[in-house]
């Protein structure tokens, strides 16, 4: 008798994230960082399905030294294929600098890892300013369609 294949717990489409400035898992330039403008970088999408309403962006550093930090929340991005250095696309939560904004990289010590998640969503969220992570994958759940995610690299050069 014929085993059955392994079913992975979540099958998304896999979206691909990529970024004008930096590659994946390089440097990020300072530009986009607390010892630069601090601005977020511009981000290309690729793969996004037809039946997606609403992109979500999430860009965390899970080397944090009390764990993952949060430096942007983003969601109901229209569906796009760029999204544009320095601007805001969506509905912004509140990120662990207790601000509703990009907060880019700027690590107390060592290199860090920054990952901008974006997830394709079957539909709008709908999410007040200012909602937390939680609350923002809580009302994710079951609706997403595609991830994907791009790693980039920093380690302060002023401490």
């Amino acid at each position: 008798m014929q085993q059955p294949s392994a079913i992975r717990a979540v099958d998304y489409k896999e979206l691909k994230v990529i970024s004008p400035v930096f590659q994946h898992e390089s440097l990020i330039p300072s530009k986009y960082t607390c010892e630069g403008e601090n601005i977020s970088p511009p981000l290309q999408i690729s793969f996004i399905p037809g039946e997606a309403k609403s992109l979500v962006l999430i860009v965390d550093d899970p080397d944090a030294p009390n764990g993952s930090w949060m430096h942007w929340l983003v969601w109901d991005i229209p569906v796009t294929h760029l999204l544009k250095e320095g601007e805001v696309h969506g509905i912004e939560g509140i990120n662990d600098f207790k601000q509703h904004r990009y907060g880019g990289p700027c690590p107390p010590s060592g290199t860090h890892r920054y990952f901008f998640k974006i997830y394709a969503l079957d539909k709008l969220l709908k999410l007040p300013t200012g909602s937390t992570k939680a609350q923002l994958e809580k009302l994710m759940s079951g609706h997403i369609l595609a991830f994907g995610e791009l790693i980039g690299l920093y380690k302060r050069k002023m401490l």
